[in-house]
């Protein structure tokens, strides 16, 4: 699709002004950095909220009579038990059960749904599961998507929405508006605090951030760069497609087994993914690094000179003090405490295999 090579945010002069230099992610320049330092950002969402631009997320509608059975077909989660104004994230698989990418999928009603994923295949593999089914399926870049994360972030809104934002349940969403414009607002986000995600069309999403980033700034709201999204994403332990999972990864291998329902009829890679299972040849695991700032990635992880692993996404956590990364390993070395090296033409250090999430263990903040 010709559309998703070359993508603009409707935000993106705002990004400049920031200092940002757009790099390029998913087709669409994106805010990496901007002039501000990324810790103050990673506070802002610790303890205010910080505001970030997710359009760079790709947003398909799939509609008509069959919607339904296709999107159950490409994911791994049962799509049937999730309600009208209720959402879902899941793998996606290829046929010989490999992620292929990740995604959240919103049931809007009326036959309606919403497929909302980063860099991997969804959309091919969607045209594959509606060959022959009678539904439209319609790529969206028009619309936007900004994340609103953070603790203050449910009062602040509160105060611009008609709708009681406090009664919308983790992964449930509802077509309000937000400062009079026209949303979807859903309690979604990748951040490990409560937060909101804000759809709204290229026309109206401007002034939307500007009102967030003016009216909130008093309250310690800042505009926040995928840097700083990265360093809390590690935190909670979430993981980034093409960097903690690719077509080379089983879910069971890289942490998303949980995603995968047993008791649906089919889903595209059910065969192959069960035959998967128990074979495992490394398994995604949260280390603390005995280093005094941020890995590049890339690292190998060895246990008695032999390689046993490799970093994946590393970040330094100045809130935390410590170096941690997301990394495969292993399955016999998965258990917390486990020492183990970290080796690469720059660093040779030990590291230790921890329990995560890193942040709020108890997903306490998130999901309640």
């Amino acid at each position: 699709m010709t559309e998703e090579l070359s993508r603009t945010s409707a935000l993106a002069s705002r990004h400049r002004d920031l200092g940002s230099g757009l790099e390029d992610w998913n087709g669409m320049g994106t805010a990496w950095t901007y002039n501000s330092n990324p810790n103050d950002e990673h506070d802002a969402i610790r303890e205010a909220a910080g505001l970030i631009d997710m359009s760079g997320l790709k947003k398909v509608h799939i509609r008509g009579a069959d919607s339904a059975s296709v999107v159950n077909h490409i994911i791994t989660r049962n799509m049937l038990n999730v309600n009208v104004g209720q959402s879902c994230y899941g793998a996606i698989l290829t046929e010989q059960g490999k992620v292929c990418d990740d995604a959240i999928i919103y049931n809007n009603g009326n036959n309606e749904w919403l497929l909302v994923h980063g860099s991997g295949e969804s959309m091919e593999k969607l045209q594959e599961s509606s060959v022959g089914k009678n539904v439209d399926i319609q790529f969206d870049d028009d619309l936007h998507d900004l994340s609103l994360q953070g603790p203050k972030a449910l009062d602040f809104l509160n105060q611009y929405t008609p709708i009681d934002l406090s009664s919308i349940k983790y992964f449930h969403h509802q077509h309000t508006e937000i400062f009079g414009h026209k949303c979807i607002l859903s309690r979604t986000g990748y951040s490990g605090e409560r937060g909101y995600e804000i759809f709204a069309a290229a026309d109206v999403i401007g002034d939307i951030w500007d009102n967030i980033v003016g009216q909130g700034k008093d309250l310690g709201f800042m505009p926040c760069s995928f840097t700083s999204l990265d360093k809390v994403r590690v935190e909670a332990t979430l993981l980034f497609y093409g960097y903690d999972m690719t077509t080379e990864h089983t879910p069971w291998e890289v942490g998303l087994g949980w995603t995968i329902n047993r008791n649906k009829n089919d889903f595209r890679g059910k065969e192959a993914v069960f035959e998967s299972e128990g074979k495992e040849r490394f398994k995604m695991v949260g280390l603390e690094i005995d280093h005094n700032d941020a890995l590049a990635g890339g690292e190998k992880l060895k246990k008695d000179n032999e390689e046993v692993g490799v970093v994946n996404s590393p970040v330094w956590s100045h809130r935390m003090k410590k170096s941690l990364a997301l990394a495969h390993i292993r399955p016999d070395l998965i258990e917390p405490s486990t020492k183990i090296n970290v080796s690469s033409d720059d660093i040779n250090c030990s590291a230790t295999v921890k329990q995560t999430p890193f942040y709020d263990s108890k997903k306490t903040k998130t999901h309640h």
